[in-house]
């Protein structure tokens, strides 16, 4: 009788996809069970948000929290979407999609939605029930307590059906994931997922002030072309301070880029309003290691933010795990671009299986002008790479207020290297130990630093001609200034080397670049150092 009815259920299913004009295979056979069709088009996703952004915030979560609480990281672990109820196994388009279930520290029911057409025009969606015989899961698995029609905690698109399975199984890799609150993240050209992009920041690092995390609570998919390396989908996000609504063009090509097209309405004052945030780890790197701090060399998924800024500077500035949290912030009008990206590619530089070496880089673009603003890092102390403790993002300069109303497009690029890189050299490494000479004493309260610096700039110097290190400090005085080749016989690998004489333990925020007769070689390196009496302990 089950089987009967399920056939049944299938069948109904499959004649109503079919007078909607969504076909069939779209519901991998149609084995999935469907809600009832209602109108859908990106305009009515904004106007629904606009909506809600003049009413108080009211959680829709019905799902039982005594259940989900039972469904801990061991049993969610054992909790397997099953490939055979895949939307898009079949066609159309290339990239199936499969769901994440709800457990403990998924708490929020997100709603699955197919449309019958694109969604920039008036068309129908029709929602995707939850059962949890979509799911592989043993038979004593919590989640069987969950009631039909409870939701889903995020989604997957999965790497193309097209492709050829002996290299590439769609079932087993997918390229881009939906989970947690505003989180997605996307592997790179080097198919490996690491930091995160976010929806939006709501306070993040404010004194005295709880974040607030706003959620995805509906998904829409539009079937693709047959022969489309592009998926769309829209979303609907809300949270106590803000409703939004998204629509995200994502290309799988060698990496994965993202154009958002997002409205954001405020139901209330946000002291800091974070647009378009990356979310990142950054444990410790060759620049400052406490002793024995742990067996490997360096740990972090990305190692420093690049900015290029409205007038034409390119700034790397190399992350830190500070003594406390600390924000920086970097004016940013007219921006061209920043990003959180992985510039160390070295695996003898990490020694883990997990291949830090391969995390994707994030550069976000600006598709048109952003007005006033900055790019701000935040930077929270860590002491184990568990934590995202890293988030760049950009702030208006304007005050969020209740009422107060953005529309944003922009671009993201999850790819080994920035897209746009620049045509100075760049930093490659910054190092700090203790100031003074080998073989005098060495004097309190003062750091030696060694950044260096590779690219064609350098390699076109003159014979004998050194580049001249142009330093500035937010405090304190330098001394033992000069640049030299890196003894390394790569062409073009220069570092500047210099001692920093600083007392007190506030930071120090310093900037350097190099130049040959009044011409930039670099790009600018920024820095921010906290002074330390002894070796720094994480």
């Amino acid at each position: 009788m089950p089987n009967r009815r399920r056939f049944l259920t299938s069948a109904t299913a499959a004649a109503t996809l079919a007078a909607l004009g969504i076909p069939p295979q779209a519901m991998a056979a149609g084995r999935i069970r469907m809600g009832a069709p209602e109108a859908f088009s990106f305009d009515t996703l904004v106007a629904r948000a606009r909506d809600m952004a003049k009413t108080p915030y009211n959680p829709r979560n019905k799902v039982p929290r005594d259940i989900l609480d039972q469904i801990d990281y061991e049993a969610h672990g054992k909790i397997k979407f099953n490939t055979a109820y895949a939307p898009f196994a079949n066609g159309p388009g290339q990239f199936p999609l499969t769901f994440f279930h709800l457990g403990k520290f998924f708490l929020v029911p997100v709603r699955m939605h197919i449309l019958d057409g694109p969604g920039n025009a008036p068309t129908r969606a029709r929602e995707i029930l939850y059962d949890d015989r979509y799911f592989d899961m043993p038979a004593d698995s919590p989640a069987h307590k969950l009631p039909a029609g409870s939701g889903f905690a995020g989604f997957r698109f999965q790497e193309s059906r097209l492709a050829d399975q002996q290299k590439k199984d769609w079932r087993r890799n997918d390229w881009i994931a939906f989970l947690g609150a505003s989180y997605f993240r996307a592997i790179g050209d080097q198919y490996q997922y690491g930091l995160s992009a976010r929806g939006i920041a709501i306070d993040a690092a404010i004194a005295d002030k709880k974040e607030e995390f706003p959620d995805f609570t509906h998904f829409f998919f539009e079937p693709s072309a047959a022969d489309s390396d592009t998926v769309v989908a829209y979303a609907l996000l809300e949270g106590p301070s803000v409703t939004g609504a998204y629509r995200f063009t994502m290309r799988r090509t060698e990496g994965v880029t993202m154009e958002i097209d997002k409205s954001l309405f405020l139901r209330r004052d946000v002291e800091r309003l974070g647009l378009a945030p990356a979310t990142s780890m950054y444990w410790f790197s060759e620049a400052v290691k406490g002793a024995g701090v742990d067996w490997r060399p360096e740990v972090h998924d990305s190692d420093g933010l690049a900015i290029w800024s409205g007038n034409g500077e390119h700034v790397w500035r190399p992350l830190n795990n500070p003594p406390h949290t600390m924000a920086s912030a970097f004016a940013g009008s007219s921006l061209h671009g920043f990003g959180l990206l992985q510039r160390d590619r070295d695996f003898d530089h990490y020694q883990d299986g997990v291949m830090y070496q391969r995390r994707p880089s994030l550069w976000v673009e600006p598709l048109e002008d952003w007005g006033e603003g900055t790019v701000q890092l935040i930077e929270i102390k860590t002491d184990d790479e568990i934590h995202d403790n890293i988030v760049a993002m950009w702030v208006p300069k304007a005050k969020a207020v209740a009422g107060s109303s953005y529309r944003l497009r922009y671009r993201l690029y999850w790819q080994k290297d920035e897209p746009f890189p620049t045509p100075l050299a760049r930093c490659v490494a910054t190092r700090l130990g203790n100031g003074g000479q080998p073989g005098q004493p060495r004097p309190p309260n003062v750091r030696k630093f060694m950044v260096e610096f590779k690219g064609a700039p350098l390699e076109k110097l003159p014979f004998g001609a050194r580049p001249e290190a142009v330093l500035s400090a937010s405090r304190g005085h330098f001394s033992y200034i000069f640049t030299e080749p890196v003894p390394d016989g790569v062409a073009g690998h220069w570092r500047a080397q210099f001692d920093l004489a600083v007392d007190g333990d506030e930071p120090v925020d310093m900037r350097l670049f190099l130049r040959d007769k009044g011409e930039a070689l670099t790009e600018t390196w920024l820095f921010q150092y906290h002074p330390f009496k002894t070796s720094p302990v994480y």
